[in-house]
């Protein structure tokens, strides 16, 4: 099998349980609505800046990919 494609369904697979986790654990799990996401409400306009979220986000994946690299 050619290498693209294999990392290709490998990370469709990954995409379809994170979004599974993600629906099932999400409303244990408060991700959009941590403190220090912005939310800014206006009369016509909603502006949503997720930072803190992204900052969790970012850490977990750096983990998982040195992990990745350390048993590599």
């Amino acid at each position: 099998m050619n290498p693209i494609a294999k990392w290709l369904i490998i990370g469709g697979i990954a995409l379809i349980l994170a979004g599974l986790i993600w629906q099932i654990f999400g409303r244990f799990i408060p991700f959009g609505k941590l403190p220090g996401d912005i939310v800014i409400n206006r009369e016509n306009v909603k502006v949503f800046f997720p930072i803190t979220t992204m900052i969790i986000i970012s850490i977990v994946l750096s983990l998982l990919f040195s992990l990745g690299r350390f048993f590599r």
